[in-house]
Order: structure tokens, then C-alpha cells, then sequence
């Protein structure tokens, strides 16, 4: 009797074991689940995710496994982040174990590598559970919806990134000077028959100057000087006299050779430039010690008493270096003036032959046509083909029209030939625009000194997600790419100031005005601009009609009407 009574009753306990570790562990709620941030957004070409999760009290079964994977599901595909594994009170292994009395919260971060399909999509998280060798189902749990990739937009923004050019070195006035001297005697100031040939060369130099037709004289020079032995005061006359004699004489030279030209003649009374320059050009012994004395001493005749107790080298100095600065200068200053720019333009089009690598590249600045331009460097390339850079700016042409793989062609010629800061910013460019981080940061960090560096810099900060590091090398510039930075860094009233003064909008100026405009709760602004957007380029109703930017508009009848 007892037997019957015991048995019953066993089945009653073991039944209510059985429940309270059920192996049916049902659906969870999307309550039980928060994502951060709330709406995904791409960065850095990724799309990083943190989730918080909760298993509820009386959940978790003390013998189960589940395998929680995040997944972000969209038309045509999906992608899987990284899996977190939870076990049960009883299971032996060293996953976080979650109470089944208690529950528990875990966290899980993961990463997507964006593709713009993820736009319009959905995040997930799948369940794979078991419970000893029997598996479990839990339907999956939706948590999130779509990305926001405005980053991403820097790919387009790029387009209008100015690339850098091999610039020119034309100069249509070079300064030239021809110089000449007339030498003196010990203490004298009269100018000597030998030495008044040299006068009269010089003048003769400045008339063929004066009548050559692309030459002009801009002024004559004479600088008169003493040595600086003997007393201050002897060198001061002998200096300005041989300074008033060359002046009489010379310029009695250049009116009998007819030429008009201005004259301004000065004197140095003790020329200690000239004795440095002079003894450190030297191999005299003790060159040293002289040099030495002249850096100690800064009075004129401590200097002189210094040097003369140098007895040894005195005399040497006084044979090989000091007649030497007896003397006057003679400078003729003169201008070489090239051709005009209608000459330079006739001849790029007609006879390159005729111009110099220097005026060649400068044409191609002169016309605004870019198939111009291109013509005339090509020319440039075959008449100097081992300079590099008509290569880089049929590169930078090439990029500005869209022709990456051309363009990259190109920047590889001029980078043979040259190693050069400008091709190698302007193949960062390329990088950027296919894509390839390492090698956009490779190229750019060759490229210090290229003209536009730091614009360049910034579009890679954005590719990186350093907003911040981005606005700041942009600075002030007035581009797409600097509104984009300022508008992902949040500094919504510089971004609007910058698109603004965008020199040349286009179609993405427009649409990133009509981001400013959601993300300031402006509904006009974003209806106005995103209609200008689609007017200049149609395929940006398809990306507004997905993007998580204007998701309070979805409903909105006229962006409704935008972009349908």
C-alpha cells in the first residue's frame, strides 16, 4: 500500500523539475535588447554596433548553449557579425554562464563591413540553441533598422577635390647682373690706364644690353672700397674718392656709348666683409686664428693690431689678400623680359618647338578648356619627355573629369621620373576614391609640401571616421568635402556657412544642405535642397528614398513626391 502512494508522488516532483528546466525556451522580446547607437551608422568603412541584452528570470536552462549572432539583413543578402556564446548553471565550459533564477545582462559589440545596400536594412539577432544534444529553437529577434551612411558619401564628395599641379617656373621678367672691377694701388685713388679697359668693357656690355630688344637696364652700381689697413680715417678719403672716380669715369663712358641708365655709387671705408670671405676662400696658414680674431674683436683697429701681431702670416695677407680689396665694384642690373602670353599661346598651338619646357606648361594656364590644357601638355610630354610634370597634370585632368584609371596611369609616368610631393598626393586621391586606405595613407604621407595637402588629408580623416582631425585640416576651405566633415563632427553652423560658399555647387552640395536641414529640423530646407539635388542628378532620389537621414520625412508627401 505504501508502494503506491510513494510512486505517484515521485512523478508529481519529477514533473515539476521538468517544467522549471523546460528545454522549450521560447521567443524574446525586442524589449529585452537596446542597440547603441540606436540607428547604425557607417564609419570608417565599417558599421559598428554595441547591443545590451537581457535573458529573463526562469529563461535560461541550467544544461543549454545559445549561440547569439548579430545579423544585418537586407534585400538580396546579409551579413553576419561576430557570434557570443552563453551557457547554462550546469554546463561545463567557459562561456559567460547565465542564471536560470535569476537571468542576466550581457554585451556584445560587433562590425559589419558596409556595402550601401545596408542603407535599407534590418538588424537581427539569430539564436542557436541546445540543451545537451537537443537543439532548441529561438526565433530571431529584430533590434535595429538600417544604417545611416553619410560618411560614405565622402567617396562622392572626393570628385570635387582640387588635385595638385606641377606647377611652372616661368618668369616672364628674370633679374640678371653682369659685374666688373676696377682696381686700385696701395693708398691711391686714380684710376689706372689698364684699369679704365675695364670701364669701357663694362659700357660696352650695357650698350648691347640696352640695345637687345627683350633686354632692359634698371640701374649701374658702384660700391667703392679701401682694405682695412691703415687708420680709419685715411681709408674713409681713400675710399670715397675711388668711389667719386669711378663714378666721373664710368659715367663719362656710358654717355659716349649713348646709353641712359641710373648710377648710385657708395663706399665702405674698411671692407672686413670682403677680408673674411677672402681668407676663409684661403689655404694661407693660420687661416684659423685670423678668422678667430674677427669674430672676438669689433673695433676696427683692435682688429688690424690683433692681426699684424700675427707675424707669421702678416705678410702673406698683405700680398695675396688685401690688394684684392682695393677696388671698385661695378654692377649692372638688367631685366630679360620673355615673351608675352598671346606670343607663348600663338606658338603652343602652332610651333612648340619655339618655347622652353618652363613656357610650355605655363600656356596650359593660360586657357580655362581642359581639353586645351591637355593638348598642350602632351605636347610638353613629347617635346621633354623625362620631366614629370605634364605627366601629373594630364593625371590631375584626368581626375577632375572622372577617369581614375587614366588618371592613375598617367600619375605612375610622372612618378618614375619623379618621386614628386603632387603626384604622390594626387595618387592619395585615386586611393581614396577606389577604396584603398593603406595606400591613400602611404601616398599622402610622401606628399608634404604639395600644394592642397591638408584638403587631401581631411578627405582621408573622414574615410578614417576622424571627424574632428578632419574639420581641422580643412580649416576654412569651402568645399563638399569640409561641410561633409563639419556636418559628421556635428558643427552644424560652420557646415551651413561652408556650403554656402561652395564656389561651384553641385548636386551633392545640394543634397548635403538637405541633411543640414533634417538633422536641424528644418523641413523646408530639406524639401528645397533635395529637390535641387534630384534636378541636377536623378540616381539622388533613389539614395534619399533609403537613407536614415530624412526617415521623419518617409511619409513627408512632398519628399514623398521627391523622390518616387
Amino acid at each position: 500500500m505504501k508502494r503506491k502512494i510513494f510512486l505517484p508522488l515521485v512523478g508529481a516532483l519529477m514533473l515539476g523539475v521538468l517544467s522549471a528546466c523546460s528545454s522549450k525556451m521560447g521567443a524574446l522580446s525586442s524589449d529585452y535588447f537596446t542597440v547603441t547607437p540606436q540607428v547604425l551608422e557607417a564609419v570608417n568603412g565599417q558599421v559598428p554596433a554595441t547591443i545590451n541584452g537581457k535573458f529573463p528570470e526562469k529563461y535560461f536552462n541550467k544544461k543549454a548553449v545559445i549561440e547569439v549572432t548579430p545579423v544585418l539583413r537586407w534585400e538580396g543578402g546579409e551579413a553576419k557579425g561576430q557570434t557570443a556564446v552563453f551557457q547554462g548553471e550546469k554546463v561545463q565550459g567557459n562561456d559567460q554562464t547565465i542564471s536560470y533564477k535569476m537571468g542576466g545582462n550581457y554585451t556584445m559589440k560587433t562590425t559589419f563591413d558596409y556595402v550601401p545596400e545596408m542603407a535599407k536594412s534590418e538588424l537581427y539577432l539569430e539564436f542557436k540553441g541546445t540543451v545537451g544534444k537537443k537543439y532548441v529553437e529561438i526565433p530571431a529577434v529584430k533590434i535595429a533598422d538600417g544604417v545611416i551612411a553619410t560618411s560614405e558619401m565622402v567617396e562622392q564628395t572626393l570628385s570635387s577635390a582640387t588635385p595638385a599641379t606641377g606647377n611652372d617656373a616661368f618668369q616672364r621678367i628674370i633679374k640678371e647682373k653682369s659685374e666688373a672691377n676696377i682696381m686700385f694701388l696701395i693708398q691711391q685713388a686714380n684710376i689706372r690706364a689698364s684699369e679704365l679697359k675695364n670701364a669701357k668693357d663694362f659700357t660696352q656690355e650695357a650698350k648691347n644690353i640696352n640695345e637687345s630688344v627683350n633686354k632692359k637696364i634698371t640701374d649701374v652700381q658702384i660700391s667703392a672700397y679701401a682694405s682695412p689697413d691703415g687708420g680709419l680715417d685715411l681709408n674713409t678719403g681713400l675710399a670715397e674718392k675711388r668711389r667719386d672716380n669711378t663714378e666721373k669715369a664710368l659715367t663719362k663712358e656710358l654717355r659716349k656709348a649713348d646709353v641712359e641708365a641710373a648710377v648710385d655709387a657708395d663706399y665702405t671705408a674698411e671692407d672686413w666683409e670682403g677680408f673674411q670671405e677672402l681668407v676663409s676662400k684661403s689655404n694661407i696658414q693660420d687661416k684659423e686664428l685670423i678668422l678667430r680674431v674677427l669674430s672676438m674683436y669689433t673695433d676696427p683697429e683692435q682688429r688690424e693690431q690683433e692681426i699684424k701681431n700675427i707675424s707669421a702670416v702678416y705678410s702673406t695677407l698683405a700680398e695675396e689678400i688685401l690688394p684684392q680689396l682695393r677696388r671698385s665694384r661695378l654692377t649692372l642690373n638688367y631685366e630679360i623680359i620673355g615673351k608675352s602670353d598671346e606670343e607663348i599661346s600663338n606658338l603652343a598651338q602652332n610651333d612648340p618647338s619655339q618655347l622652353s619646357l618652363e613656357e610650355l606648361l605655363y600656356a596650359a594656364t593660360l586657357t580655362d578648356d581642359p581639353a586645351q590644357k591637355e593638348a598642350i601638355y602632351k605636347k610638353t610630354v613629347a617635346q621633354y619627355p623625362d620631366d614629370y610634370r605634364a605627366y601629373n597634370n594630364i593625371g590631375k585632368l584626368a581626375y577632375q573629369a572622372g577617369d581614375l584609371d587614366k588618371a592613375e596611369s598617367f600619375l605612375k609616368q610622372a612618378q618614375q621620373r619623379k618621386d614628386a610631393p603632387e603626384t604622390n598626393m594626387n595618387l592619395g586621391l585615386i586611393a581614396l576614391k577606389k577604396g584603398d586606405m593603406a595606400a591613400a595613407e602611404t601616398y599622402l604621407g610622401k606628399a608634404a609640401g604639395a600644394e592642397g595637402l591638408n584638403e587631401a588629408m581631411g578627405n582621408l580623416y573622414i574615410a578614417q571616421g576622424k571627424y574632428d582631425q578632419a574639420v581641422s585640416s580643412f580649416g576654412d576651405l569651402k568645399t563638399n568635402s569640409a561641410a561633409l566633415a563639419q556636418i559628421l563632427a556635428k558643427d552644424y553652423n560652420k557646415a551651413r556657412t561652408t556650403l554656402d560658399g561652395v564656389k561651384a555647387p553641385d548636386a551633392y552640395t545640394d543634397y548635403l544642405k538637405a541633411v543640414l536641414g533634417a538633422r536641424t529640423n528644418n523641413p523646408s530646407a530639406v524639401t528645397s535642397n533635395l529637390k535641387k539635388a534630384v534636378a541636377a542628378n536623378p540616381s539622388l532620389a533613389k539614395k534619399a528614398a533609403s537613407d536614415l537621414e530624412f526617415a521623419k520625412y518617409f511619409t513627408n508627401s512632398d519628399f514623398v513626391s521627391i523622390v518616387q
